[in-house]
């Protein structure tokens, strides 16, 4: 498969994620779409092309588990942005740390632990910007919430001097429609 052109290879995995054909019509499909390349004998032998199969099929399968997984997070952890982005960036590196581990294995690389260990540590440090950015945003939001809370007590204010209502009424106001505790 190494040796195939960019082409042959990219309709190659696109068939095979696709996974709507047999073995027998992916090879038919192979001779129909790249004629030249059959007529030469350069295209993938059967048995090459089951072997690459079964590790593409592999990691469809394990991305397809890892999808599964981050939506059974998301729905236990909630829909905030930052639980979804938490379980989507864990996904993201999973398959990230799989395919890599995948391409080691199919170009006779070895993997070292130290590349996994940089995968972990970057989703980490990812992980750790959104969260600060979440609680800024949050920070943000409280201060604007308290300075227009207290911008509608001075109208409020304001305004019950001007009808001529009492503390008690005010009181009403400011607890039951601004929300505001004494």
């Amino acid at each position: 498969m190494d040796k195939q052109s960019p082409g042959v290879r990219a309709h190659i995995l696109r068939r095979l994620r696709e996974n709507r054909l047999t073995l027998d019509e992916l090879i038919a499909d192979l001779h129909a779409t790249f004629p030249a390349a059959a007529a030469s004998g350069e295209l993938p032998s059967r048995s090459a092309l089951h072997r690459f199969g079964q590790g593409v099929q592999e990691i469809v399968a394990h991305e397809r588990e890892m999808a599964a997984a981050a939506e059974a997070l998301v729905a236990e952890l909630g829909e905030e942005f930052d639980a979804k982005s938490g379980a989507l960036l864990a996904q993201a590196v999973t398959t990230l740390a799989s395919k890599t581990a995948m391409n080691a294995i199919q170009s006779d690389q070895t993997l070292e632990i130290g590349d996994v260990l940089d995968l972990a540590r970057a989703a980490k440090a990812a992980q750790e910007a959104r969260s600060l950015n979440l609680r800024e945003r949050q920070a943000v939001a409280k201060s604007a919430r308290e300075k227009l809370l207290e911008e509608q007590d001075a109208n409020l204010q304001a305004e019950a001097k001007a009808q001529g209502m009492d503390e008690a009424q005010v009181d009403f106001w400011r607890r039951k429609v601004l929300g505001i505790r004494a």
